[in-house]
């Protein structure tokens, strides 16, 4: 009896609940930029009531448990003209508005007052960070590599065409010292069919550097800097599609789409494409396999390089819930085919051998604003059950003529089908507790997890392929921070690296602690000094102990690497005049060192293998200058100078100091830029209509191949200088897009790792396809 007594009331108050809450309504909607950009901290107020709210960082916003009737929403903002917008509230329902604020900049005196982007709010964090608009380049076929190689303080290095590896430099630190992420989500495990040099730069909204010290709501062990890829959420209900054609038979197709109900819930879809030949010409020693006839520095076409991958992401779930600001259940799924022209040096040229890879990764995104009041909670996981194959079948030697001659049974580098998976996923947790409108607490936590297992038929009693390869790693932060907006900020953090790792019967336990702090202050709201520094670690990755199966041989004997991180940074905006305007930005680094992680050739020098030097310190810079008048001229130049130099005094082998000692570090380009200028010409053909044509520069300084005091036997990789051209022609604001590229159009030769030849003259066909709603 007392139980029915119960569940009536609870069915009562239930019911009343629903009751009351259909007495109301609600309104939610998006604002943004004539652009499409999200437009953050806007204020939007019902007219003759108390009642209001501000845009999120993403431009969202909502309103509850309004009482039916008609209103005026008043929309207010530094930099956006005020706007009136008749709403309806209808009871029990929750009705939605899309709103785009015209930027305008608004004259006082001698000053110029304008509205900031989320790319100009995320430059004036405290970090040492760079944003970049990914939508600016969205006509074009960059990659995220290639739009990244434009930014100052960072050289990506890429061992030939479409798919190909890469390497990129960030103040000096390259490879591993450097990590990336998508939406915050560490992509240590996405494998071989997911690299930034294969991503369509249509995937991001905006791409934020961090040089040197990382926020720890990254969670990362990062020793120099990372990469973070934001996709963003766009628009609410959108389609972009475009695709591509050009030389050496490369195909490049995106596609980006979402749907949103008014009741919340969400579908988001990604698919992108790359497809090349990469049959490009080199410049390389040939030897006839048959004949044995030399012919040095002759043109010889790559028969043997094809590339593509393709793949697709999607997520499902809910989006500005009571519970939920984000709930979204995705996968990802892709291949990749890659064929494998040369070695770690072009003196090794193959012809058959080739590797396949999969992407099977489902995940989970949850993000909550206030759960409780003043604590924002992120939660990501991912598990990548992916395959990878290695295959090396045919018994054969190859040479740049694409001779075949007869080689035992040895395969063309090592006989194998080994197919293996690496098994590994990542859980990454954030706690963000606001105290007051000025201080906070952060709590981070990234778990990854790696379990390489596989078998090879062809060589079944290879022990080696049987061992046990696992990798386990936690990085643990916290972090306080004081923001005085546009005067000064400060943050103080401390990271807590754990790491076990086994190699067959071998197993090791690494922890680390690190710390740092970084600070920020306005001399005047557009005149920002930055300074931070950090003791930071990083833990090996689980393919330099264990090695790729490809051109990276493993080696389980690597030690962690630690770092002091020294940056020192200003910024300027200023305006001449109502039309031409400025941006300066310059850092300064200092970087020392130890157990320094790197990339040498092996003993026979057909592979890269990871070794440890004792210590390493970088000395450098960067800085970049942007001019605009108007809203049709646009141009800028960076440049980037870094001298990394070998503190390792004994070397093994020798005796006495070593001949190396206090020598720059070889095969790291020590000056390097870019500038670039385009013009933007409105209402070509017809209103709404725009033209626009770019160049870009690129320019690396002659480095070493190998240790400079070494004499004849160092080498030098030229300088390289390399010209681009665009021309894109936009009709109906957008919506229909055709563009035109031309890539090295002084066929220049360009070499990054270790003398491999990228591809020469190039020119490309884009069409892109834009709708929102």
């Amino acid at each position: 009896m007392q139980f029915k007594q119960i569940l009536l009331l609870v069915v009562f108050s239930a019911y009343s609940l629903i009751t009351y809450a259909q007495k109301f309504g609600s309104v939610r909607g998006y604002v943004h930029s004539e652009s499409g950009e999200p437009i953050p901290s806007l204020s939007l107020k019902l007219q003759g009531t108390s009642i209001g709210t501000m845009s999120n960082a993403s431009g969202f916003f909502t309103i509850k448990k309004l009482s039916p009737g008609n209103y005026i929403l008043h929309i207010s903002g530094l930099g956006f003209p005020a706007q009136d917008k008749e709403i309806r509230v209808e009871a029990g329902k929750e009705n939605e508005y899309n709103i785009i604020m015209r930027e305008e900049s608004i004259a006082m005196e001698s000053a110029t007052v304008t509205g900031r982007t989320v790319v100009q709010e995320r430059n004036r964090q405290a970090y040492n960070v760079t944003a970049v608009d990914a939508k600016q380049l969205y006509n074009t076929t960059l990659d995220l590599a290639g739009a990244l190689d434009r930014v100052s303080g960072i050289r990506v290095r890429e061992s030939g065409g479409v798919g190909s590896n890469f390497n990129l430099s960030l103040n000096g630190f390259s490879g591993n010292h450097v990590r990336y992420f998508i939406d915050g989500i560490p992509m240590e495990n996405f494998g071989s069919s997911f690299q930034i040099n294969n991503i369509p730069i249509n995937i991001a909204e905006r791409i934020e550097v961090y040089k040197g010290v990382v926020p720890i709501w990254l969670g990362s062990d990062a020793l120099g800097g990372a990469i973070n890829i934001i996709t963003g959420k766009r628009q609410r209900n959108y389609i972009d599609a475009s695709y591509s054609y050009g030389s050496f038979n490369t195909h490049r197709s995106v596609i980006n789409a979402a749907i949103t109900s008014k009741r919340g819930l969400t579908f988001q879809l990604s698919a992108f494409q790359n497809y090349s030949d990469n049959d490009y010409k080199v410049k390389v020693d040939v030897a006839d396999i048959n004949t044995g006839a030399y012919s040095p520095n002759t043109w010889v076409r790559r028969f043997h390089d094809k590339y593509h991958n393709e793949t697709l992401m999607t997520n499902i779930g809910v989006v500005d819930k009571p519970y939920a600001d984000q709930l979204l259940l995705g996968i990802t799924l892709g291949q990749n085919y890659k064929e494998i022209q040369t070695g770690a040096r072009m003196v090794s040229v193959f012809g058959a051998w080739h590797r396949r890879g999969n992407i099977v990764m489902p995940s989970l995104k949850y993000k909550k604003t206030d759960l409780i009041k003043g604590l924002d909670v992120t939660l990501n996981a991912n598990y990548n059950l992916g395959t990878e194959r290695n295959i090396d079948t045919v018994n054969a030697r190859y040479d740049w003529y694409g001779n075949r001659k007869a080689n035992g049974s040895s395969g063309e580098r090592s006989r194998s089908l080994y197919k293996y998976k690496n098994n590994n996923g990542i859980a990454n947790t954030m706690f963000n507790y606001r105290i007051g409108e000025k201080q906070a607490i952060a709590l981070s936590n990234v778990f990854t997890t790696f379990n390489r297992e596989g078998t090879d038929p062809l060589n079944p009693e290879v022990s080696e392929n049987e061992e046990k390869k696992k990798s386990q790693k936690n990085v643990l932060g916290l972090a306080y921070s004081f923001d005085e907006k546009d005067k000064w900020s400060i943050s103080i953090f401390s990271k807590y690296l754990t790491q076990t790792n086994h190699s067959g019967s071998r197993r090791t336990t690494t922890n680390k602690l690190g710390y740092g702090i970084a600070g920020a202050y306005f001399l005047q709201p557009d005149l920002q000094l930055k300074a931070s520094y950090e003791l930071t670690n990083r833990l090996p990755e689980a393919q330099e102990i264990f090695g790729d199966v490809e051109n990276q041989e493993g080696n389980p004997n690597l030690m962690p690497e630690k770092s002091n991180n020294v940056n020192l940074g200003i910024s300027y905006s200023f305006a001449v005049n109502a039309n031409s305007k400025f941006m300066v930005n310059a850092n300064a680094i200092y970087r020392h060192a130890d157990n320094f992680i790197y990339n040498r050739l092996n003993n026979n020098q057909s592979r890269l293998i990871a070794d440890n030097r004792e210590g390493v310190r970088t000395i450098g810079g960067d800085g970049e200058i942007r001019y605009s008048y108007k809203d049709w001229l646009s141009a800028g130049a960076t440049i980037t100078y870094q001298y990394l130099q070998n503190l390792q005094e004994y070397e093994p082998g020798f005796t006495g100091v070593s001949p190396v000692y206090k020598d720059q570090m070889p095969n790291i380009p020590y000056l390097f830029g870019n500038s670039d200028v385009s013009v933007s010409l409105r209402n070509v053909g017809g209103m709404g209509n725009r033209l626009n044509i770019g160049y870009n520069l690129l320019y690396v300084h002659a480095f070493y191949l190998y240790w400079p005091s070494r004499g004849g036997d160092k080498l030098d990789i030229p300088k390289q200088l390399s010209h681009d051209v665009n021309i894109v022609y936009s009709v109906r604001n957008g919506r229909y897009n055709i563009g035109v590229e031309g890539r090295n159009i002084g066929n220049a030769l360009l070499y990054d790792n270790f003398s491999l030849q990228k591809p020469g003259r190039a020119f490309y066909l884009n069409l892109r396809y834009f709708f929102n709603k």
